[in-house]
Protein backbone atom coordinates (compact mmCIF):
# COMPACT_ATOMS: atom_id res chain seq x y z
CA UNK A 1 0.00 0.00 0.00
CA UNK A 2 2.98 2.36 1.18
CA UNK A 3 6.47 1.91 0.95
CA UNK A 4 9.34 4.67 1.99
CA UNK A 5 12.83 3.70 0.74
CA UNK A 6 16.03 5.70 1.69
CA UNK A 7 13.71 8.99 2.09
CA UNK A 8 15.89 11.75 2.59
CA UNK A 9 14.39 15.32 2.96
CA UNK A 10 16.53 18.54 5.32
CA UNK A 11 15.12 21.18 6.31
CA UNK A 12 17.44 23.79 8.67
CA UNK A 13 18.21 22.24 11.36
CA UNK A 14 16.65 18.96 10.84
CA UNK A 15 17.25 15.81 8.24
CA UNK A 16 14.48 13.20 7.74
CA UNK A 17 15.96 9.91 6.80
CA UNK A 18 13.53 6.79 6.90
CA UNK A 19 12.78 3.56 5.06
CA UNK A 20 8.91 2.33 6.31
CA UNK A 21 6.51 0.15 4.77
CA UNK A 22 2.59 -0.06 5.09
CA UNK A 23 0.63 -3.45 3.94
CA UNK A 24 -3.11 -3.31 2.96
CA UNK A 25 -5.49 -3.81 5.08
CA UNK A 26 -3.17 -2.58 8.00
CA UNK A 27 -3.35 0.69 10.32
CA UNK A 28 -0.15 2.05 11.19
CA UNK A 29 0.88 4.22 13.99
CA UNK A 30 3.55 7.13 14.29
CA UNK A 31 4.89 8.32 17.45
CA UNK A 32 7.43 10.79 18.56
CA UNK A 33 8.26 14.02 20.32
CA UNK A 34 6.69 17.24 18.24
CA UNK A 35 9.23 17.80 15.79
CA UNK A 36 10.38 14.03 14.97
CA UNK A 37 9.25 14.15 11.71
CA UNK A 38 5.59 12.55 11.69
CA UNK A 39 4.08 15.42 9.93
CA UNK A 40 7.14 15.52 7.48
CA UNK A 41 6.82 11.88 6.58
CA UNK A 42 2.55 11.97 5.88
CA UNK A 43 3.51 15.29 3.51
CA UNK A 44 6.15 13.18 1.67
CA UNK A 45 3.32 10.08 1.42
CA UNK A 46 1.01 13.05 -0.19
CA UNK A 47 3.70 14.10 -2.52
CA UNK A 48 3.16 17.84 -0.74
CA UNK A 49 6.75 18.08 -0.11
CA UNK A 50 9.58 16.79 -2.83
CA UNK A 51 12.43 14.32 -1.04
CA UNK A 52 15.92 15.22 -1.88
CA UNK A 53 16.38 11.17 -2.53
CA UNK A 54 14.94 8.14 -1.61
CA UNK A 55 11.91 6.11 -3.24
CA UNK A 56 8.14 6.85 -2.38
CA UNK A 57 5.43 4.33 -3.63
CA UNK A 58 2.05 4.77 -2.76
CA UNK A 59 -1.06 2.39 -4.33
CA UNK A 60 1.56 1.19 -6.70
CA UNK A 61 2.52 4.49 -7.87
CA UNK A 62 5.06 7.68 -7.18
CA UNK A 63 2.86 10.66 -5.46
CA UNK A 64 4.53 13.31 -7.96
CA UNK A 65 2.59 10.93 -10.69
CA UNK A 66 -0.53 10.45 -9.38
CA UNK A 67 -4.18 11.13 -11.27
CA UNK A 68 -6.94 13.64 -10.04
CA UNK A 69 -8.32 9.79 -10.09
CA UNK A 70 -5.69 8.47 -8.17
CA UNK A 71 -6.18 10.83 -5.12
CA UNK A 72 -9.10 10.53 -4.64
CA UNK A 73 -8.35 6.96 -3.23
CA UNK A 74 -6.66 8.65 -0.33
CA UNK A 75 -8.66 10.59 2.20
CA UNK A 76 -6.79 12.70 4.61
CA UNK A 77 -7.02 14.71 7.88
CA UNK A 78 -4.05 17.07 8.81
CA UNK A 79 -4.35 18.42 11.70
CA UNK A 80 -4.34 22.06 10.50
CA UNK A 81 -6.12 21.94 7.64
CA UNK A 82 -9.97 21.71 6.97
CA UNK A 83 -12.38 23.50 4.74
CA UNK A 84 -13.17 27.66 5.34
CA UNK A 85 -14.15 28.45 8.74
CA UNK A 86 -17.53 29.97 7.56
CA UNK A 87 -18.52 26.89 5.27
CA UNK A 88 -21.56 24.66 6.82
CA UNK A 89 -21.96 21.14 6.50
CA UNK A 90 -24.48 21.60 4.29
CA UNK A 91 -22.00 24.11 2.07
CA UNK A 92 -19.44 20.96 2.41
CA UNK A 93 -21.48 18.34 0.92
CA UNK A 94 -22.29 20.22 -1.96
CA UNK A 95 -18.38 20.44 -2.59
CA UNK A 96 -17.26 17.19 -1.72
CA UNK A 97 -20.35 15.74 -4.50
CA UNK A 98 -18.77 17.74 -6.76
CA UNK A 99 -14.73 16.44 -5.48
CA UNK A 100 -15.56 12.51 -5.72
CA UNK A 101 -17.89 10.67 -7.22
CA UNK A 102 -18.10 8.15 -4.85
CA UNK A 103 -19.23 10.50 -1.91
CA UNK A 104 -21.82 8.66 -0.38
CA UNK A 105 -23.88 11.89 0.86
CA UNK A 106 -26.60 9.75 2.40
CA UNK A 107 -24.33 7.83 4.67
CA UNK A 108 -22.29 11.81 5.35
CA UNK A 109 -25.36 13.11 6.69
CA UNK A 110 -26.25 10.18 8.73
CA UNK A 111 -22.87 9.94 10.57
CA UNK A 112 -22.53 13.87 10.78
CA UNK A 113 -26.10 13.56 13.05
CA UNK A 114 -24.83 10.59 14.65
CA UNK A 115 -22.15 12.82 16.07
CA UNK A 116 -24.27 15.71 16.37
CA UNK A 117 -22.51 17.89 14.08
CA UNK A 118 -25.14 20.64 13.12
CA UNK A 119 -25.40 21.17 9.54
CA UNK A 120 -25.81 25.12 8.86
CA UNK A 121 -23.93 26.24 11.68
CA UNK A 122 -20.47 27.96 10.23
CA UNK A 123 -17.24 26.17 11.34
CA UNK A 124 -15.62 28.61 13.06
CA UNK A 125 -18.62 27.94 16.05
CA UNK A 126 -17.95 24.47 16.03
CA UNK A 127 -16.22 22.96 19.18
CA UNK A 128 -12.32 21.89 18.82
CA UNK A 129 -14.50 18.09 19.43
CA UNK A 130 -16.73 18.73 16.45
CA UNK A 131 -14.13 20.06 14.27
CA UNK A 132 -12.10 16.58 14.73
CA UNK A 133 -14.89 14.72 14.10
CA UNK A 134 -15.93 16.53 10.56
CA UNK A 135 -12.38 16.53 9.81
CA UNK A 136 -12.28 12.62 9.93
CA UNK A 137 -15.85 12.09 8.51
CA UNK A 138 -14.37 13.96 5.61
CA UNK A 139 -11.49 12.08 4.62
CA UNK A 140 -13.77 9.01 5.16
CA UNK A 141 -16.25 10.25 2.70
CA UNK A 142 -15.27 8.82 -0.64
CA UNK A 143 -14.36 5.23 0.50
CA UNK A 144 -10.86 5.79 0.21
CA UNK A 145 -8.47 2.81 0.03
CA UNK A 146 -5.40 4.69 2.36
CA UNK A 147 -6.51 7.09 5.24
CA UNK A 148 -3.97 9.93 6.46
CA UNK A 149 -4.58 10.96 9.93
CA UNK A 150 -2.34 13.16 11.51
CA UNK A 151 -2.88 13.63 15.74
CA UNK A 152 -6.80 13.27 14.79
CA UNK A 153 -7.74 13.21 18.80
CA UNK A 154 -5.33 15.92 19.81
CA UNK A 155 -6.78 18.61 22.28
CA UNK A 156 -10.23 16.23 22.66
CA UNK A 157 -11.35 15.05 25.94
CA UNK A 158 -11.97 11.11 26.60
CA UNK A 159 -15.36 11.12 25.44
CA UNK A 160 -14.41 12.76 22.08
CA UNK A 161 -11.80 10.77 21.24
CA UNK A 162 -13.64 7.68 21.65
CA UNK A 163 -15.92 8.87 19.28
CA UNK A 164 -13.07 9.35 16.11
CA UNK A 165 -11.65 6.32 17.38
CA UNK A 166 -15.15 4.00 16.64
CA UNK A 167 -15.41 6.08 13.54
CA UNK A 168 -12.13 4.99 12.04
CA UNK A 169 -12.98 1.46 13.75
CA UNK A 170 -16.24 1.47 12.33
CA UNK A 171 -14.51 2.78 8.57
CA UNK A 172 -12.11 -0.15 8.88
CA UNK A 173 -15.01 -2.65 9.20
CA UNK A 174 -16.53 -1.93 6.21
CA UNK A 175 -13.60 -2.60 3.81
CA UNK A 176 -10.57 -5.04 5.08
CA UNK A 177 -8.69 -3.71 2.79
CA UNK A 178 -8.32 -0.50 3.70
CA UNK A 179 -5.01 0.77 5.30
CA UNK A 180 -4.63 3.92 8.00
CA UNK A 181 -1.64 6.27 8.94
CA UNK A 182 -2.25 7.98 12.01
CA UNK A 183 0.13 10.14 13.76
CA UNK A 184 -0.82 10.41 17.15
CA UNK A 185 1.39 11.44 20.58
CA UNK A 186 -1.76 9.60 22.62
CA UNK A 187 -0.48 6.22 23.29
CA UNK A 188 -3.81 4.65 24.58
CA UNK A 189 -5.31 5.44 21.05
CA UNK A 190 -2.81 3.72 19.32
CA UNK A 191 -3.06 0.38 21.59
CA UNK A 192 -6.01 -0.26 20.57
CA UNK A 193 -6.19 0.62 17.13
CA UNK A 194 -2.59 -0.10 15.34
CA UNK A 195 -1.53 -2.91 13.80
CA UNK A 196 2.23 -1.72 14.37
CA UNK A 197 4.12 1.49 15.32
CA UNK A 198 6.98 2.90 14.08
CA UNK A 199 9.05 5.64 16.88
CA UNK A 200 10.22 8.12 15.07
CA UNK A 201 12.82 10.52 16.51
CA UNK A 202 14.68 13.62 15.01
CA UNK A 203 13.80 12.34 11.42
CA UNK A 204 14.61 8.54 11.59
CA UNK A 205 12.99 5.64 12.98
CA UNK A 206 14.38 4.41 16.22
CA UNK A 207 11.92 1.45 16.77
CA UNK A 208 9.30 -0.38 14.81
CA UNK A 209 7.56 -3.27 16.39
CA UNK A 210 4.05 -5.29 16.00
CA UNK A 211 1.50 -3.85 19.03
CA UNK A 212 0.80 -6.79 20.09
CA UNK A 213 4.78 -7.69 20.36
CA UNK A 214 6.04 -4.47 21.79
CA UNK A 215 3.51 -4.25 24.73
CA UNK A 216 3.79 -8.37 25.10
CA UNK A 217 7.62 -8.31 24.79
CA UNK A 218 8.63 -4.82 26.52
CA UNK A 219 8.63 -4.76 30.69
CA UNK A 220 9.74 -2.46 33.13
CA UNK A 221 12.30 -3.84 35.52
CA UNK A 222 12.16 -2.19 38.65
CA UNK A 223 15.60 -2.60 40.91
CA UNK A 224 17.87 -0.72 43.28
CA UNK A 225 20.70 0.59 42.80
CA UNK A 226 22.81 -2.08 44.38
CA UNK A 227 20.72 -4.67 42.35
CA UNK A 228 20.96 -2.75 39.01
CA UNK A 229 25.19 -2.93 39.04
CA UNK A 230 24.95 -6.81 39.31
CA UNK A 231 21.50 -7.13 36.34
CA UNK A 232 22.55 -8.28 33.28
CA UNK A 233 21.81 -5.35 31.18
CA UNK A 234 21.68 -7.62 27.31
CA UNK A 235 18.25 -6.55 27.10
CA UNK A 236 17.69 -3.38 28.93
CA UNK A 237 17.07 -0.10 26.28
CA UNK A 238 16.00 2.34 28.08
CA UNK A 239 16.72 3.87 31.88
CA UNK A 240 15.79 6.72 34.27
CA UNK A 241 17.50 6.78 37.75
CA UNK A 242 16.64 8.64 40.84
CA UNK A 243 18.27 8.79 44.31
CA UNK A 244 17.33 5.47 44.94
CA UNK A 245 16.34 2.88 42.59
CA UNK A 246 16.96 2.64 38.51
CA UNK A 247 13.51 2.15 36.26
CA UNK A 248 14.70 0.25 33.28
CA UNK A 249 12.33 -1.31 29.81
CA UNK A 250 13.81 -4.21 28.81
CA UNK A 251 13.07 -5.66 25.15
CA UNK A 252 12.26 -9.45 26.86
CA UNK A 253 10.18 -9.05 30.18
CA UNK A 254 9.94 -12.74 30.35
CA UNK A 255 13.93 -13.47 30.36
CA UNK A 256 13.90 -11.27 33.70
CA UNK A 257 10.87 -12.25 35.32
CA UNK A 258 12.78 -16.04 34.65
CA UNK A 259 16.14 -14.86 36.03
CA UNK A 260 15.61 -12.28 38.97
CA UNK A 261 12.20 -13.31 40.45
CA UNK A 262 12.86 -11.25 43.62
CA UNK A 263 13.00 -8.39 41.33
CA UNK A 264 10.06 -6.31 40.02
CA UNK A 265 8.94 -7.02 36.74
CA UNK A 266 5.77 -5.11 35.14
CA UNK A 267 3.96 -5.07 31.60
CA UNK A 268 5.19 -1.84 29.69
CA UNK A 269 2.65 0.16 27.84
CA UNK A 270 3.32 2.67 24.97
CA UNK A 271 3.63 5.68 27.12
CA UNK A 272 6.33 3.80 29.18
CA UNK A 273 8.36 3.12 25.90
CA UNK A 274 8.00 6.79 24.76
CA UNK A 275 9.52 8.21 28.01
CA UNK A 276 12.39 5.50 28.82
CA UNK A 277 13.68 5.23 25.44
CA UNK A 278 13.54 8.92 24.24
CA UNK A 279 14.08 10.47 27.77
CA UNK A 280 15.47 8.32 29.59
CA UNK A 281 19.69 8.66 30.93
CA UNK A 282 22.06 8.47 28.36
Amino acid sequence: MVRLTDLRKEYKGFKLDITMEIPEGRVTGLIGRNGAGKTTTLKAILGLIRPASGEIEVLGKKPMEFSAEDKKQIGVALSSSCFSKVFTISDIIQILKGFYDDFNEDDFRKKCKDQELPFDKQIKDFSTGMVAKLRVLIAMSHSAKLLILDEPTAGLDVIARNDVLDLIRAYLEEDPNRSVIISSHISTDLEGLCDDIYMINDGRIILHEDTDALLGKYGIVKVSKEEYETLDKKYIVGTRKDNFSVTCLTSEKQFYAENYPKIVVENAHIDDIIVLILGGDK
